[in-house]
């Protein structure tokens, strides 16, 4: 099996937990769940469907500022983005396009509407996403697509850092959390795709997207 974050080949048993196993990729440090244990489509949505994230609930809203502060000051006026997974309730988009910026919106389960993966985007925001991507490196190259030269790709998980807590983890134990992120698995799909990378605050991360050099440019 070939590791889906990376397609890479180094990947060993890490742990059993709760009846589920996980492996873990040694070039890229990711930790993933058995393919076999993943939940479906539907299984997702009724467990989504059990979140209490209100767009207007203030905690939620300083929760989704984490992201949303730092994009903002790094986008230029009227900005185009695409909110990717987008959930049942979408309180980011909600805060950006009330920052004078334009956002489309996709989800699998509640905003299937694939023409808007026909576009291209100044950015794109996946906050909380990532985590349930059951082919990682297919969507991190779709992501790529969609972004214009120089476009800014933002997200948001839960960046596992201690091997010791994974069994108690909080995040873990979400069902349809089936892939983990360490700072250094970021920065290795960064550099699988030539993005620049950095991460503004705790848990978030920003790609920007290079631009393509000009056509007879020395």
């Amino acid at each position: 099996m070939a590791c889906p974050v990376c397609d890479g080949a180094r990947l060993r048993p890490f742990m059993q937990v709760d009846g589920r196993d996980y492996w873990r990729c040694d070039d890229c440090l990711a930790t993933l769940l058995e393919p076999a244990q993943r939940p479906t489509l539907e299984a997702e949505r009724r467990e989504y469907r059990l979140h209490r994230n209100p767009p207007d609930d203030p905690g939620y809203r300083r929760f989704l500022g984490r992201l949303v502060v730092p994009l903002l000051a790094r986008l230029a006026p009227g900005s185009e983005g695409l909110d990717y997974g987008c959930g049942p309730g979408p309180a980011l988009a909600a805060m950006v396009v009330a920052a004078g910026h334009r956002m489309a919106l996709y989800d699998p389960c509640f905003a299937p509407d694939s023409t808007v993966l026909a576009r291209r985007y100044d950015f794109i925001t996946c906050t909380e996403v990532i985590e349930h991507f059951h082919r990682p490196a297919a969507e991190f190259a779709r992501l790529d697509a969609l972004l214009r030269p120089g476009g800014l790709l933002a997200v948001m998980t839960c960046l596992q850092d201690d091997d010791r807590r994974f069994a108690g983890w909080h995040y873990r134990r979400d069902p349809t959390h089936v892939v983990f992120y360490r700072e250094a698995t970021l920065r290795r799909i960064a550099a699988r795709h030539g993005w620049q990378c950095d991460f503004p605050a705790r848990n978030v991360a920003f790609f920007r997207r290079g631009v393509s050099p000009v056509a007879g440019s020395g």
